[in-house]
């Protein structure tokens, strides 16, 4: 991937998305292609097969994707599996048919199992049953997985899934009863800081522990494999396994510990109060970022200070 090539970003406005535009912007890559769902719906094969005929993308970045918390999950079991599954098998399947060079499909940590040794090793994929409250959408990132291994192996094409931990940062959704728990917790105690609120509600228990990584962190470590020389980036889709790595921290902490630090970011002076009546999710999810580290690619962003700018970006869109 050099400044010119000719490189399709597939849900753009998105938290991923819009920071992979950021971060490739910043780096001189200007030949971007960009397409709002109003001017192309990727769920609709025939629209996206006009697209890759049309375009003709060298390299493909694929973070468009329907995602959301537990809540969102539970309540949305059928979109989130159908709608993940159409997006991601027409633009692989489209990206084979127009001979794109390099495509990154991005998946989430919730494609290994509920109960895994942690870290979580690339290895550790099917190696045992996964967290029900988002398994339809897990299925459907593990289903994308294998799609780019199975293209790799019979077309020769060359095609990377990352798995990142969770995300945050700019554009994400703070939509209290879909979004993920950090953007909930941000807006949650604004708004009680503005109410005078003498305490916030947290779901679940506190004690799950989760990793997290500013979005335009990831999207730095992508397009830093992305542009890799063919024979590293050949290395990660060599072997008997999914053609597959992890990116986070490599650190985590529990969900009142992340409380404790929204918190004190927002300036929320009431007591946190945990419902313990809602599901806290898998007790753990951290990654093992060591064969990310082994590329030479470092975490930049710390956790309060990304929280900080998090938090300025919601206040911005919060007017």
């Amino acid at each position: 991937m050099n400044l010119e090539s000719k490189i399709f970003i597939a849900g753009h406005r998105g938290l991923v998305g819009s920071a992979l535009v950021r971060q490739l912007e910043a780096n001189g890559y200007h030949n971007l292609i960009t397409r709002t769902h109003a001017e192309l719906d990727l769920t609709d094969q025939a629209a996206v097969r006009n697209f890759f005929v049309t375009e003709k993308p060298e390299h493909v970045f694929l973070a468009a994707a329907r995602v959301g918390g537990i809540h969102a999950n539970n309540t949305y079991p059928a979109e989130f599996i159908q709608q993940n599954l159409a997006i991601q098998t027409n633009v692989i399947h489209e990206a084979w048919r127009n001979n794109v060079r390099r495509l990154l499909f991005l998946g989430s940590s919730c494609i290994y199992p509920r109960d895994c040794p942690q870290p979580m090793k690339e290895e550790y994929l099917l190696t045992g049953p996964l967290e029900p409250t988002n398994r339809p959408y897990a299925l459907a990132k593990i289903a994308g997985i294998e799609m780019c291994w199975s293209y790799n192996r019979q077309y020769d094409t060359r095609y990377l899934a990352v798995m990142p931990t969770n995300l945050y940062g700019q554009n994400d959704n703070y939509d209290l009863q879909n979004s993920h728990v950090l953007p909930a917790l941000i807006r949650k105690m604004h708004e009680a800081k503005l109410r005078g609120d003498r305490e916030v509600v947290v779901w679940g228990t506190g004690t799950p522990r989760r990793e997290f990584l500013y979005a335009d962190d990831l999207a730095d470590a992508c397009m830093y494999l992305m542009s890799l020389h063919d024979e590293k980036f050949l290395s990660l889709l060599a072997g008997d396994m999914a053609p597959l790595i992890n990116i986070g921290c490599g650190k985590d902490q529990s969900i009142l510990e992340l409380a404790g630090l929204v918190k004190d970011v927002t300036g929320f002076g009431g007591e946190l109060i945990f419902d313990s009546s809602k599901p806290d999710g898998s007790p753990r999810k951290l990654l093992d970022v060591s064969k990310l580290s082994l590329f030479g690619w470092k975490v930049k962003t710390g956790l309060r200070e990304g929280i900080r700018l998090a938090y300025m970006d919601y206040l911005q869109t919060a007017g």
